[in-house]
Order: C-alpha cells, then sequence, then structure tokens
C-alpha cells in the first residue's frame, strides 16, 4: 500500500495505493472511520469472491435456456399463431422509436442541468413531492374516503416537518449531486454499460417469458367449463422456481451496473488520470472486475432479494385464494423486507466496486458507515432520489404530448391497418410516456449509483477527494462546516 494520509489523527491507507499529501483543508472532515475502527477500505487482493453463487446464477441461466428448448418453443409457436389478427402495428414501432430517440436526447440535456443548478432542482423537487402528498391527500377526502384522508393527512404533516428537517441540508446533497454528475460526465461510458445491460435485461425477459409458457402448459391443470378454459390448481413450487431464477438474474443485471459505476467513481475519486475519458480504463477495469472477480459477491447480494421477490409474487399470484388477511399481511412483511435488502445491497455493493470486498465484508463495512454516517448518508441520498423522480416524470411527460401529436393521417400510411385507429394518439402518448419514463430512468440509476459512491468515498477518503479535485473538495467541505461547524 502507499503511504498512509493522516485524517484527524487516524492513519487511513490510500485504498488505491496512491502515495497523496493531505492538505490541511481536509483535516476538517471526519472519516466514515473512528479511530481504533481499523483506518479506512483497502483495496483487496484479486481472487474471485463468493463464487458458488456465480455458479448459482450460471445453473440458471442454463436452466432456463433448456427449457425454453424443451417445452417453451412449441407454446410460444401456438401462441402467436392464435393471436394472429391481420392488424398492422408497424406504426407504433416507428414512433416507440421516435420518442424513445427523444427521451435519450431530453435525457442527455438533463446532466449539465443538473450540474448547473443541482441545488435549485433538489428544493424544487422536495417542494412538488410536498404538493403532491397534499394533492393526495385533498383527493381522498373528496372522494369521501375518509379514513384515507385522515391516513394522508398524517403523512402530509410528516412529510412537513421532514421537509423543515433536511431543508438545511440541501446545499450538502446538491454538492454531492453535482460530484456524482462530474464523474458520469467524465466516464461517459458507464452510461453505455447500464443501457448494454437494459438490453440484456430485456433479452432475459423474453426468453424466461418464452420458459414460463412452456412450463405452464405442463404444470398448470385445466378443465374445460362452459367453452372456456380455467385454470384449477397450480404448482406453486415450479411457479416459486421460475419466479426465483427471473427475479435472480434481473437483480444480477441491475446491480452489475451498479458495482461497475461504483468502481468506476471511485476510480476518478482516488486515481483520476485512470478515470477521465468515455471509455476510460478505470471504467473498463470496474466492468471487468464486476464481471469477474465481483461478480460471485453480486449474485450473493442479489439472490437475497430474489428469494423475498419470488415470495411476493407468489403471495400475490394466490390472492384469489382463501386466506386473505394472511396473504396481506404477508405481502406487507415482504414489502419491508424487499425494501430493507434492496437499500441494504444498495451501499454494500459500492463497497464491493470500490474495494473488490466479498459480500459479507462489504456489509460490515455498510455497518460502519451507517454507525458513523447514518443520518445524512440517509437524507442526501433520499433528496437526490427525488430529483431523479421528477426529472424522469417530465421526460416523460415531454415524450407523451409529442406523441399525442400522432394520428392516424400522421404520418401517412403509417397507423392505416392498425388497431382502433381512433385512438392512435392516446396510444402514442402512452407509449412517449413510458419510453420516456423508462430510458431516463436508466441515466438516472446511473448518477443516483454515483451519487451513493461520492457519499462513501466522501466519509472514506477526503483527503484524496482534496488533492485530486480541489476545486469540488472546497463546495463540500464548505455545505458540511455550515451544517456543523464544530468540525472546523
Amino acid at each position: 500500500m502507499g503511504s498512509p494520509v493522516v485524517v484527524q489523527g487516524t492513519a487511513v491507507a490510500s485504498p488505491y495505493d496512491h502515495s497523496t499529501q493531505q492538505p490541511a483543508a481536509a483535516s476538517a472532515i471526519p472519516t466514515a472511520r473512528a479511530e481504533g475502527d481499523g483506518g479506512g477500505g483497502e483495496k483487496q487482493e484479486t481472487k474471485c469472491r463468493d463464487p458458488i453463487f456465480a455458479l448459482l446464477l450460471y445453473g440458471n441461466v442454463i436452466a432456463i435456456i433448456a427449457v425454453a428448448g424443451i417445452y417453451g418453443t412449441e407454446a410460444f409457436t401456438d401462441a402467436v399463431d392464435d393471436s394472429t389478427s391481420g392488424y398492422s402495428y408497424e406504426g407504433y414501432i416507428y414512433a416507440t422509436f421516435i420518442l424513445g430517440a427523444v427521451s435519450i436526447v431530453l435525457t442527455g440535456v438533463t446532466l449539465p442541468i443538473m450540474m448547473c443548478i443541482p441545488e435549485l432542482l433538489i428544493k424544487v423537487s422536495l417542494i412538488l413531492m410536498l404538493i403532491l402528498s397534499g394533492v393526495m391527500m385533498v383527493m381522498m377526502f373528496l372522494t369521501g374516503s375518509i379514513f384515507g384522508g385522515i391516513i394522508g393527512a398524517i403523512f402530509f404533516l410528516i412529510f412537513c416537518c421532514y421537509a423543515r428537517a433536511v431543508w438545511s441540508r440541501i446545499p450538502f446533497a446538491s454538492v454531492n449531486l453535482l460530484t456524482a454528475c462530474t464523474a458520469i460526465r467524465k466516464n461517459a461510458g458507464v452510461i453505455i454499460v447500464a443501457y448494454f445491460f437494459v438490453a440484456i435485461a430485456f433479452g432475459w425477459t423474453l426468453l424466461w417469458s418464452v420458459s414460463l409458457m412452456g412450463v405452464w402448459e405442463k404444470v398448470v391443470v385445466t378443465e374445460q367449463q362452459v367453452g372456456e378454459y380455467q385454470s384449477n390448481s397450480v404448482n406453486y413450487g415450479y411457479l416459486f422456481l421460475l419466479f426465483l431464477s427471473y427475479f435472480f438474474t434481473h437483480q444480477v443485471i441491475q446491480n452489475t451496473t451498479h458495482v461497475t459505476v461504483a468502481g468506476t467513481v471511485g476510480s476518478w475519486w482516488f486515481s483520476p488520470e485512470d478515470a477521465t475519458s468515455c471509455c476510460s480504463s478505470g471504467m473498463m477495469g470496474s466492468l471487468i472486475r464486476a464481471l469477474t472477480t465481483s461478480f460471485g459477491s453480486i449474485c450473493f447480494g442479489s439472490l437475497l432479494v430474489a428469494i423475498v421477490q419470488s415470495l411476493k409474487a407468489l403471495a400475490q399470484s394466490a390472492r384469489n385464494n382463501d386466506n386473505q388477511l394472511l396473504i396481506c399481511l404477508a405481502e406487507c412483511i415482504l414489502n419491508c423486507l424487499e425494501s430493507i435488502l434492496e437499500y441494504f445491497n444498495k451501499w454494500a455493493f459500492v463497497y464491493v466496486g470500490l474495494y473488490g470486498y466479498s459480500y459479507l465484508e462489504a456489509g460490515k463495512n455498510v455497518f460502519t458507515l451507517f454507525k458513523n454516517r447514518g443520518w445524512e448518508a440517509i437524507i442526501a441520498d433520499d433528496l437526490v432520489s427525488n430529483v431523479f423522480f421528477f426529472l424522469s416524470l417530465c421526460i416523460g411527460g415531454i415524450c407523451a404530448a409529442i406523441g399525442y401529436a400522432f394520428d392516424e393521417n400522421s404520418p401517412e400510411g403509417w397507423f392505416d391497418n392498425s388497431p382502433n385507429p381512433t385512438s392512435v394518439s392516446a396510444t402514442c402518448a402512452g407509449l412517449g410516456f413510458v419510453a420516456g419514463l423508462v430510458l431516463s430512468s436508466i441515466l438516472m440509476s446511473t448518477i443516483a449509483s454515483a451519487v451513493n459512491t461520492v457519499i462513501v468515498c466522501f466519509a472514506e477518503g477526503p483527503a484524496e477527494f482534496e488533492a485530486n479535485h480541489p476545486e469540488l473538495s472546497r463546495k463540500m467541505r464548505e455545505t458540511w462546516l455550515e451544517f456543523y461547524p464544530a468540525c472546523g
């Protein structure tokens, strides 16, 4: 390792093995590690972590391919033949491509906007969330739902208190957002990686759907009643395994992107010379590590969430059965577990991407982070998330408005043989909203991963930040000291 830097009297080894002299100003910033905790995170030796879980994923994918080939092909062909209607959907396909391109352009525009006015965006999004909460409360009362209105009023008051409490933290959150956007702009290749993994997720969904169609015909018992086929029983064991297969792989794809972004931002933070171009060595190295040595750790955490998601999907599929109260209670518990695990994984995978920890070792670091910085990390993450949500909604709304301009006569010939030609405008508006929301969310999720990484890196390595990015470090230090002047 390189020479340790001293932060508030604690020797903190530079995790990326760069000897860095700490500027005096950086000592004003506390690290996430208290004295006696053993210093900051250290980059781990290169070896595969948690490999058994990677093998489980490989086995899962192979099994689904085999099931799709054995059972799914015939079922899929029959479904396509049965659904042949003579309609042409070419116009909608063209419209979707156009609206998707518009969405990507608009999403690209949001990056410099977030860099120019991050604090204003956070304030506006927080106020809009407050207004939205109030509108929902009023709507409940207007529709005659007194109980729902009371619950809405309670949440509205809680949100008012929350907004008032976190308002002073907005400057610090805005600098986190600015820093994350700067890192992404310097390494724009991670956005391409994110879209690539979304394409893989789409292909996986299609493959899994074909497998589901084949298995469904084999395991679902049906009887013909009054000229219709009705399902009498479902083998929930097979159904659980299918759900687990889908969610497991989908979570791995999603978290691989997150780990790649974390590693890239970490390289930019600690070793900027390796991460200042579109497809920088830092970005490519992070992607390779995510797909090799850290892949087992990604699969480990993803499997935990997938198990809960599968149980939740199973409970939802059993809604028409008896014991509705127990099913509702089970769904509520599973929703809470899913949220907790996903939030924990979001931070654990930052440590996996930064240092190459195993999943359990990364989890220990998450507990240390929240022990020392818990509320500040949560508040900064939550404030920035509001911005991403509303920007995605805005892009979706703009694309919907553009889509509404299409009709059965414009462009000429596109919708001549489409189903429901009188509703072309509404359909294209819906397609535009979905395309805008989904495609913009990909970039927003990439920046969200970068924000989480910035929060961790600021807690772990403020000295390196000051040395490598002094202007951003000065802004973050000033906003931190505004709220914690005693640290100065």
